[in-house]
């Protein structure tokens, strides 16, 4: 393809290229710097803020006092939260109660590896009755914490921020519809407390609006990530709330992930809502680390806020009117929160497509740009596209390589902003030289017109396939094409020294709606799929790159009309961006890697476990780990191998072994109480009874003994088989009673019934053989670190 020389030229052709460049850069990092700030959390209100207000000071005594110490579902630790809280609510005048009852997983949700998930819960439930209800609105978090954990994060600061908001709101005057605060137990167990209120309790029964409350890290924005359908009328209440946070594109996105909280059951229940939760920080997350002293109190607050405020406009409203048909397309900016209705998707969308055709055209028409250099750009600007999220994928396997500590972490490192920024430069690299190295041959306005087709294509895409998010590229699209044509008409207007500046002054506007609308998902995406998943960062980061195509022009020398010595200091000028970009990447992960080191603050986290065979007495130890660090191989080495033959309870997953002492500890006992047959049925009904303290108990059959029907403390369970292999039918039962577990099995007659029990506690510190973990080795974030089974196998 022939080079176009200066009869090509470019949208903008400012006299003095280089102000017009330095000024263009300026305004577009201002409005990123002002929309980064529409994803920033309040500051927290000090403990002496006004009655009325929410305080964050004030929310922050019930963090250290719920998150003094782990506290599982069923542990004395729990049971000491749960006084505090109905001691907090008795104190605001209300009259709390506990459902303590027995459920089951709701059948949507993600059971357990080893089978059905039931558990005894103790929800914390307390009304404050309403002046002429309309409906009910739930404020809901969760109460208990992982085993590894004192969960002043996950989920401590959101059962404190209800506390907060109930004194807040029975400060004042009685609304005009009912609130119920929902604080619920055993949701890291299996989702059960949340399961049990939305199935079981007679406030739940006519449904209502749910504001749940979570979080997955330790810092950043409360982000309101997930609704339920037909949310347009709900998004509107949220955007009048004192700090919005959210973005449609999440909703799309956590739709598709096989991710649950306690939202999960609530919506599935016919419940409308919005979940929020803060995600930054999620190095913390389900660890020893996730402490009160972990905690942004300006996280806390943004939480606080935004509930206690919601509260209060819908308590007053008629709630039935909120439903409405199709749901909102939501984004921030500065200030506010930006919502449409789903009408209007496909005629932004559309018109981001017309808007980039007529750039096109008036592009070919003024000689700017040929029909082949146009297509040859469209074509050509999938290499950065493609290239830029696989290239960020591989740096971020590199930088593992290099500290093999960040492969136990499943989302982000302790301090992971050097490595985003280092994923920001290795995008701006790749996108300079791919521009420099065709901005000469097919021109600028080609490969700008390029890069905001792809981003109207994008937007079309995501219209019909995922259309809360279709507004991240069409809106972009839209606002380029416009300036673009806006550009093109105004070039070569004016006389003196400002000549050509409207043209650069229109691409710069362009520009800027891509800045304000890509800036803040950046933001919020990074630590929504974590350093792991690096590539998903960078893919937001490269449809920014090229919706700056106009502007990025700018910083290159003009194209066309050098000769010989002058062209090659233009090229060599030209591919100075991507040197510097370069650079960066170099630096931002050398930086990284110099702050982000593993200490006593900031352990490198280990997995383990240690299983006792009853029937052999034999142990061993068991992890998870995919690259065990030196610690953990003192235990553990080999080839993963699955256990599920001996520990049914664990899965199909294949987990790293070694041999361990046995340690003198009980296994849990097995007895019937009653065995009737009846024609072809046999019923068996057990009592299994842990004999120390465990946070669970898991029950097994042979996979011979087809299980007709299972009722498990006192619930009808499925009795589905859990996959192939010896064992069928199964389940987890958490946070057991002392006094043990009623199952009921009906069998075929005359088959063989064999059962595999376990049961687990956690800590491993008092086991003969396990040495302490050094000051800079922790505990990784897992529902199964730090376990202590024990299993035996009966036959009745």
């Amino acid at each position: 393809m022939p080079r176009i020389e200066a009869a090509d030229r470019a949208p903008a052709r400012p006299t003095r290229r280089g102000w017009a460049a330095l000024a263009a850069v300026l305004f577009l990092v201002v409005t990123g710097v002002l929309a980064g700030q529409s994803v920033r959390p309040p500051a927290a209100a000090p403990p002496d803020a006004p009655a009325a207000q929410f305080s964050a000071g004030r929310a922050f005594a019930h963090v250290r006092t719920i998150a003094a110490e782990p506290h599982v579902a069923g542990s004395a630790a729990n049971d000491a939260v749960r006084d505090h809280l109905l001691t907090t609510l008795r104190g605001l005048g209300l009259s709390p109660e506990v459902q303590d009852t027995v459920t089951t997983q709701g059948a949507r949700l993600s059971s357990s590896a080893g089978g059905v998930g039931v558990a005894r819960v103790r929800n914390v439930v307390a009304l404050w009755p309403g002046t002429a209800s309309t409906g009910r609105i739930f404020l809901v978090a969760h109460y208990d914490s992982a085993q590894t954990g004192p969960g002043a994060n996950d989920d401590g600061a959101g059962a404190a921020a209800i506390l907060e908001a109930a004194r807040a709101l029975t400060s004042g005057p009685r609304l005009r519809n009912d609130v119920v605060f929902v604080l619920t137990d055993a949701e890291e167990a299996c989702l059960c407390g949340a399961q049990a209120f939305v199935e079981q309790h007679p406030l739940a029964q006519q449904g209502g609006v749910v504001l749940n409350l979570e979080a997955r890290g330790s810092s950043g924005p409360a982000i309101m990530f997930e609704t339920a359908a037909d949310n347009a009328g709900l998004v509107g209440a949220f955007a009048r709330a004192p700090a919005p946070v959210g973005t449609s594109f999440a909703v799309e996105v956590y739709r598709l992930l096989p991710n649950n909280t306690d939202f999960t059951a609530f919506r599935e229940r016919g419940f409308t809502g919005l979940n929020s939760a803060y995600i930054d920080g999620a190095a913390v997350y389900h660890t020893p680390v996730d402490t009160p002293d972990s905690m942004d109190k300006d996280s806390l607050q943004h939480h606080g806020v935004n509930v206690l405020a919601l509260t209060r406009d819908l308590g007053d409203r008629d709630l039935p009117g909120l439903r409405s048909s199709g749901d909102a397309t939501y984004f921030p900016v500065p200030g506010a929160l930006v919502h449409y209705p789903s009408s209007w998707i496909w005629p932004l969308a559309a018109g981001a497509l017309l808007a980039v055709l007529a750039l096109a055209w008036l592009a070919r028409r003024r000689g700017m740009a040929t029909a082949p250099r146009l297509l040859g750009a469209f074509g050509l600007a999938l290499v950065p596209v493609l290239a830029v999220p696989a290239l960020a994928q591989l740096l971020w396997i590199t930088i593992k390589f290099i500290r093999p500590g960040y492969a136990e972490m499943p989302i982000d490192p302790y301090r992971p902003w050097w490595y985003r920024l280092a994923i920001l430069a290795l995008a701006a690299a790749v996108v300079f030289a791919w521009y420099a190295l065709l901005r000469r041959r097919l021109g600028p306005a080609a490969l700008a017109v390029a890069g905001l087709g792809w981003l109207a294509l994008l937007g079309l895409v995501l219209a019909g396939l995922a259309p809360g998010g279709s507004y991240l590229t069409a809106l972009p699209a839209l606002a380029g094409g416009v300036a673009g044509v806006a550009a093109v008409l105004l070039r070569g207007r004016g006389r003196g020294p400002l000549a050509g500046w409207a043209p650069a002054l229109a691409v710069t506007l362009g520009a800027a709606a891509g800045v304000v609308v890509l800036v803040p998902t950046l933001l919020m995406f990074f630590p929504a799929m974590g350093m792991n998943l690096a590539a998903a960062g960078a893919v937001f980061a490269v449809l920014l790159a090229l919706s700056l195509l106009p502007v990025i022009d700018l910083v290159h020398p003009e194209a066309g009309g050098q000769r010989g010595i002058a062209a090659l200091r233009a090229r060599r000028r030209g591919a100075l961006p991507a040197l510097a970009a370069a650079v960066a990447i170099i630096a931002f992960v050398a930086t990284g890697l110099a702050v982000d080191r593993f200490d006593r603050t900031h352990p490198a986290p280990t997995h383990l476990m240690y299983a006792l065979d009853a029937d052999t007495n034999q142990a061993r130890w068991l992890s998870e780990s995919s690259t065990p660090s030196a610690w953990t191989a003192q235990y553990v080495g080999g080839a993963p191998s699955s256990v599920a033959d001996t520990l049914p309870a664990f899965g199909t997953d294949e987990l790293l072994t070694g041999p361990a002492q046995p340690a003198a500890l009980p296994a849990p006992e097995l007895t019937t109480t009653a065995d009737t047959t009846a024609d072809d049925r046999r019923t068996v009904t057990l009592l299994l009874v842990p004999k120390r303290p465990v946070r669970m108990v898991t029950l097994h059959v042979a996979a011979q003994a087809e299980v007709r029907s299972a009722t498990v403390g006192g619930r009808t369970v499925a009795a589905d088989r859990i996959g192939g292999g010896t064992w069928g039918f199964g389940f987890v039962f958490h946070a057991p009673p002392a006094t043990g577990v009623e199952v009921t099995l009906t069998v075929p007659a005359g088959a063989p019934l064999r059962l595999r029990v376990m049961d687990a506690s956690d800590g491993l510190s008092a086991l003969p053989g396990f040495r302490p973990r050094p000051a800079d080795v922790g505990v990784v974030g897992s529902h199964s670190s730090e376990m202590l089974a024990v299993a035996k196998t009966y036959s009745f």
